[in-house]
């Protein structure tokens, strides 16, 4: 299966989308979001090598680098400076859970974080101690309040201890900021540079939200202690590095077009293929009643069962007229009626998700789709038509290594279909 990190989470669904806009590599990127039904799911780049706080505290072999730790601050930064110069300046609660590793070992901030902000600022929630002090007078975050968090994280990289701000702030002014640093790089790095990274964490620890840096002037501090910028982050991790084999699996003609994102082959496939994987699918109609003597309650299941009749009827008509649309290549006409079919609720079709979402990426609109695709997936797990475009939607956005896994995905459930 294609490993993706997963966070189920109460989502409103405009926000996804603006989060799901940002693409950096120093992010791991919203790739799709599923908010149908009782599904609440945020979807995101698989980040393999866990998370800063466990190679910063709970490490097995040895420490995490000088080098390193400077190289995790300076990339945190630049994701914060991207997002700011792209109107998401708040940060949910910044800490070192959010700093993902990803395949090559470079670290990223997790989206996440962007997405449980409101956008007037006044969502924030943390452990008091590293909580910024104007949240704790007006209970209102400013883009400020991320700066202070970063600085609370610069403690982290600097001593590998979850280190309360005022009590390192303490040892600063009374000019024992040596001591923060962690014992386990003695003599792995200069003296001034540790000087300079904890005068940086204290600029950031500033009480005035105006005394503190703003994220361009971070990234300017720390450009310069760079160290060692030519060797990979695995080998500053000691992580050997996982190479992708080139080969591809045996694919069906539906994962050979997927493969190549020959839309117009896909499409002749799905029209082709109609509606055979919807057979079986059980659809519960829910009724409701209160206890009545028997009489009504026959009226009342006679009457329901004429407004369900019609309902239904008036919802397969919508779906007709999809599909009319769909065969005639009127992929807005198609979104318009696979959505009203979608959101009647009465019946369930992975093959409409698959449709609409082929529809999406005709209409250069690959998040949509990626998000239609796993929805089939949530209504038909073992269907490698939702896997395989999957991938199609996945190679459109440059995840071409998730792409290529979910191929194998899909074309390891079509092996054991035939075996059946």
């Amino acid at each position: 299966m294609m490993c993706i990190y997963l966070e189920v989470v109460f989502i409103v669904k405009d926000e996804a989308k603006t989060v799901g806009q940002l693409r950096s590599k120093r992010l791991a990127n919203l790739l799709g979001c599923c908010c149908e039904g009782g599904e609440r799911l945020l979807v995101a780049e698989f980040m393999p090598h866990e998370t800063l706080s466990k190679h910063l505290f709970h490490w097995d072999n040895r420490p995490l680098e000088w080098a390193m730790r400077l190289r995790v601050a300076l990339y945190l930064a630049q994701s914060l400076d991207y997002c700011s110069g792209r109107g998401r300046e708040l940060y949910h609660d910044l800490n070192s859970y959010r700093v993902l590793f990803d395949q090559d070992c470079e670290p990223r901030l997790s989206c996440f974080g962007l997405m449980k902000n409101s956008r007037d600022g006044k969502s924030y929630s943390t452990n008091l101690a590293f909580t910024p002090p104007e949240y704790l007078k007006s209970g209102k975050v400013i883009p400020e309040s991320v700066v202070y968090s970063f600085g609370a994280l610069l403690l982290d990289l600097i001593s590998g201890k979850h280190i309360p701000p005022s009590h390192a702030l303490d040892l600063i002014r009374g000019k024992n900021f040596l001591i923060l640093i962690d014992s386990c790089l003695e003599g792995h790095f200069s003296d001034v540079d540790g000087t300079e990274l904890v005068q940086l964490a204290s600029r950031c620890l500033q009480y005035e939200p105006h005394d503190r840096p703003n994220v361009k002037s971070l990234v300017a501090s720390l450009t310069p202690l760079q160290k060692e910028k030519d060797v990979p982050s695995n080998v500053l991790m000691n992580i050997a590095h996982e190479t992708t084999s080139p080969t591809q699996p045996s694919l069906t003609p539906l994962g050979e077009a997927c493969s190549r994102c020959d839309l117009t082959a896909i499409h002749q496939i799905l029209e082709k293929a109609g509606y055979k994987e919807d057979e079986g699918i059980a659809n519960e109609i829910p009724l409701d009643f209160e206890e009545q003597n028997l009489c009504e309650t026959l009226l009342l299941l006679q009457l329901s069962f004429q407004m369900w009749a019609n309902q239904i009827q008036e919802t397969l008509n919508t779906r007709k007229s999809g599909d009319s649309a769909f065969r005639e290549k009127d992929f807005t006409t198609a979104i318009k009626c696979y959505t009203q079919f979608l959101e009647g609720g009465n019946v369930k079709s992975p093959t409409v998700l698959a449709r609409r979402s082929l529809c999406y990426l005709m209409s250069e609109k690959p998040q949509e789709a990626l998000a239609d695709a796993m929805q089939a997936q949530v209504q038909f797990s073992n269907w490698p038509t939702a896997f395989y475009l999957q991938a199609a939607a996945l190679s459109t956005l440059g995840m071409d290594t998730d792409a290529r896994e979910t191929l194998k995905d899909g074309s390891a459930m079509d092996i054991r279909r035939m075996r059946q």
